[in-house]
């Protein structure tokens, strides 16, 4: 996986301080995501995962518009 889109799904999903949360999300740990963005480990392929991820959070968010 592309560490450029780890880093910009984790922004999208929780802001700037994303890792802790997607290591959560993630069932890892949070020195295992902070070791991808370092580049110390290879960013293994968390496609499926993200896209479950960002596909939640928009429909929560399509949620919350409906009543805005």
């Amino acid at each position: 996986m592309n560490l450029d889109l780890l880093i910009a799904a984790g922004e999208a999903l929780y802001g700037p301080r994303w890792q802790s949360a997607l290591a959560d999300d993630l069932n890892v740990a949070t020195r295992t995501v902070q070791r991808w963005v370092a580049g110390e480990r290879a960013v293994p392929d968390l496609c499926v995962d993200l896209r479950a991820l960002l596909r939640e959070r928009n429909i929560e968010i399509t949620d919350l518009l409906k009543h805005l």
